[in-house]
């Protein structure tokens, strides 16, 4: 299915998704406040942009060097050229240390890869412990949004699957009761798991330390509780140094919900007394996309969400729309590299507004990208009939004057005396929620030479 499909359907439940789209775009009005709270943000972006550039150029050199920091503080370093390789090492590491229990805090690259159902299916018990993890857990699906994966859900839909799964009292709508419900039975998951796995915001080359980022603590306290610790990250989460951080810290709160910071950012360089520590650094089609020039700009993103945020086609149609572990539009320039026939839709799920180019805190070309997505698309023959046939008779009426002229006069005619129902019904997507303005009886043209006659 689509994506114009599952928007579809999303948008049937018309309250949810003015809801939806509003919800979402509180969190872009939050960040426009916190950027203008900066005056030098846009040289922040810049910087940002910059480091990332010196990486990708130099992607090699820094993660050996990252490899050979984090060998010297006591770290095992691992090396997965696929998912697949990834969930191999994770299980190797878990059945070495005869553990079946882990607690997991927020990793967008586990959830690519699948990680949750292949330990399961291997007898490992996988707990997410980011709150709105759990919530999508507890309902078997993906999340919808990379910040806020339960965004697309409302308090009364939580409170019934609590209500299920947890035991909490029927009915209860409130947030805090709610949390506080929650936040017991992960304590207890907490307290009876055998491993931590976290995801990686930032590794530092420099140091051979990686830099995690939360709001609510999960991730210290899977890690500090348990004796093997294991951090996976795809190859794009390198920074040079230490002192790259401040310049990423201050922008990646502030781009996500609009917060000065978030309020823990944890530091883990080397194992403790007695215990493991374990990176595992993922290819997964990372150095493909780092080969194609046009989209190379796309491993920059430091997963902020903004561009989600502030996209008018995501908020209105849902994350599972996107039907890929990254929605919104910086999955949409990601996903047609994996796989180009299987989403050759997404790249056209944008209105080319610009404005997630324009919030993007490291300043990948998004819009920019998509369009050129629909260019290899187009010439790779995997548009849809109707709309490649639709497109060459565009193409050989705009090309021709006296074809264009003569068509926009038959157009305008048909428009003016046609029954509406030639244009509404339910055969032209187009024509929903959307209406045409009433069509001239003569072309700009027309109207230029005759009120401008010898010009």
């Amino acid at each position: 299915m689509q994506h114009a499909d599952k928007a579809a359907t999303f948008i049937q439940n018309e309250s949810k998704t003015d809801w939806h789209n509003a919800s979402i775009w509180r969190a872009r009005e939050k960040r426009d406040l916190a950027a203008h709270g900066i005056p030098e943000w846009e040289q922040l972006r810049e910087l940002a942009s910059q480091v990332k550039d010196n990486v990708l150029s130099n992607l090699d050199q820094y993660l050996l060097q990252f490899e050979e920091a984090a060998k010297r503080n006591g770290v095992q370093v691992h090396w997965a050229a696929t998912a697949e390789d990834h969930n191999r090492i994770v299980l190797d590491i878990l059945q070495k240390n005869k553990l079946s229990k882990v607690v997991k805090s927020k990793s967008m690259l586990t959830e690519e890869c699948h990680l949750n159902p292949f330990l399961e299916a291997n007898g490992v018990e996988v707990i997410d412990t980011d709150l709105g993890e759990r919530i999508i857990q507890l309902r078997d699906e993906p999340p919808s949004h990379i910040v806020a994966p339960a965004i697309h859900l409302k308090k009364e839909e939580i409170g019934e699957l609590f209500h299920e799964k947890l035991g909490t009292e029927k009915g209860a709508t409130d947030p805090n009761y709610l949390t506080e419900a929650a936040r017991q039975h992960l304590r207890s998951a907490f307290m009876e798991s055998q491993a931590g796995l976290t995801g990686v915001n930032f590794a530092v080359a420099e140091t051979g330390g990686v830099v995690i980022v939360t709001n609510e603590g999960n991730s210290d306290m899977g890690v500090h509780l348990n004796k093997v610790q294991i951090h996976c990250m795809g190859i794009e989460k390198i920074i040079p140094r230490a002192q790259d951080l401040g310049i990423f810290v201050r922008l990646l709160a502030r781009s996500a919900i609009g917060q000065a910071i978030s309020i823990f950012t944890s530091h883990y360089h080397r194992p403790k007394a007695g215990g493991e520590m374990h990176y595992v650094i993922v290819d997964n089609g990372r150095s493909e996309h780092l080969g194609r020039e046009d989209f190379r700009n796309g491993l920059k993103c430091i997963r902020c969400g903004a561009c989600m945020n502030t996209c008018p086609v995501y908020r209105r149609s849902g994350g599972h729309s996107y039907g890929y572990t990254i929605p919104g539009p910086i999955g949409s320039i990601l996903t047609p590299g994996k796989d180009l026939k299987q989403h050759s839709d997404l790249p056209f799920a944008s209105t080319l507004c610009g404005s997630c180019s324009d919030v993007c805190p490291v300043k990948i070309d998004i819009h920019e990208q998509l369009y050129k997505w629909r260019q290899i698309i187009a010439e790779e023959g995997h548009l849809n009939r109707s709309k490649r046939w639709s497109m060459r008779l565009a193409g050989k009426i705009l090309s021709n004057p006296k074809a264009y002229r003569r068509f926009g006069r038959l157009a305008r005619w048909a428009l003016r005396v046609m029954p509406s129902s030639m244009v509404y019904n339910r055969w032209n997507d187009w024509g929903k929620e959307r209406e045409l303005p009433t069509a001239p009886k003569q072309s700009f043209k027309e109207w230029y030479q005759e009120n401008h006659p010898g010009s």
